[in-house]
C-alpha cells in the first residue's frame, strides 16, 4: 500500500483482519486528539492529522493469541511472556498487512529514556472513543479531600476485563474531516458509582471488584485469572506447570515494571 492512497479504512480494515481474531480491538485516532488533551512533555512528535491506531486486548486474547503463542514460540527471558506475545501479534500484523508504510509502534510497558511512557494508554483509549477514562476530575464534590486518586478505563463491553496494549503512529498517513472525534461510551455516568469505582482501583485493585463495575459481555477465565492472580515472578513455574514451557527453564529476574496492575499487565 503507497502511503499516498493510504487512508483510515485501508488502514483499520486489514489490521483488524489480522489482530481481532487473536482477541484485539483496534480504534482509530488522530494524534492531534492525544496532543491537545496533554502537556507538551508527553506529546507525540507528529502532525496533529496523522493517523494512529490504538490496540486493545480482550478478554479472548488468552486463549486465542497467549496460549498458541506459548506453544510455537520460545520465551525470551527476562521479558514479561504476555508483553512478548503482544509485540509478536501486533509487529507481524504491521509487517505483513503495511510492509510500504513507515509505522511507530509503541507498547504500553516500553519507556523513553526519560523514564516517562512511550505514550499514555489511558488517554490514547478516551481520545480514539475505545473506552472512558475516569478519573478524579469526573468526580463532583470529590470525598477524598487532598487524596491523589489515580484514574482507571472501563469499556463498555468489557468492563474492566480489557487491557490497552500498543500505539501505532502511521507516520505518513494524514487524515482530514473523515474522522470525527467520537465520545468514548460514560458507562459509570453516576457520581456515586464513579466513587465506588475509583475507591475499587485505588483501594482495592488486588481483589479486581473495579473491572466488574458494569456487567462485561465478557472476563477473563479461570485459567487466565490464575495466570494474572500469580506474582510475576512465579507465572513461568505455572505456565510450566500446565506443560506449556519447557521444565528445565529457569526462573526470570523480573523487574516491578511487570506488577498486575491497571489496565496493562492483566
Amino acid at each position: 500500500m503507497a502511503a499516498s492512497s493510504a487512508s483510515v479504512e485501508g488502514v483499520i480494515g486489514p489490521l483488524g483482519s489480522c489482530l481481532t481474531k487473536l482477541g484485539f480491538e483496534v480504534y482509530p485516532l488522530k494524534v492531534g486528539w492525544y496532543n491537545s488533551v496533554l502537556p507538551p512533555s508527553f506529546h507525540l512528535p507528529y502532525p496533529d492529522d496523522a493517523l494512529a491506531v490504538v490496540v486493545l486486548s480482550t478478554p479472548a486474547m488468552f486463549e486465542q493469541a497467549f496460549l498458541p503463542f506459548l506453544e510455537h514460540s520460545s520465551i525470551q527471558k527476562p521479558s514479561d511472556p504476555i508483553d512478548q506475545c503482544v509485540r509478536h501479534c501486533v509487529s507481524t500484523a504491521v509487517s505483513q498487512s503495511f510492509p510500504e508504510l513507515k509505522v511507530d509502534v509503541r507498547f504500553d510497558y516500553e519507556l523513553l529514556p526519560s523514564r516517562k511512557p512511550k505514550f499514555l494508554a489511558q488517554t490514547a483509549a478516551h481520545v480514539s472513543g475505545a473506552a472512558f477514562y475516569y478519573q478524579q476530575s469526573d468526580v463532583a464534590d470529590q470525598p477524598w479531600a487532598e487524596r491523589k486518586m489515580f484514574g482507571v478505563c472501563i469499556h463498555p463491553s468489557f468492563g474492566g476485563w480489557f487491557a490497552i496494549r500498543a500505539l501505532l503512529v502511521f507516520e505518513d498517513v494524514t487524515v482530514g474531516s473523515e474522522l470525527v472525534r467520537p465520545d468514548p461510551p460514560d458507562c459509570v455516568a453516576s457520581r456515586g458509582d464513579r466513587i465506588k469505582l475509583l475507591e475499587a482501583f485505588n483501594f482495592h485493585w488486588q481483589d479486581w471488584s473495579y473491572r466488574d463495575i458494569v456487567p462485561g459481555r465478557q472476563t477473563y477465565s479461570e485459567r487466565q485469572r490464575e495466570y494474572f492472580s500469580t506474582p510475576p515472578a512465579q507465572r513461568l513455574a505455572l505456565l510450566r506447570s500446565w506443560g506449556l514451557l519447557p521444565k528445565e527453564e529457569a526462573q526470570p529476574d523480573l523487574n516491578p515494571h511487570e506488577q498486575n496492575q491497571a489496565n496493562g499487565h492483566g
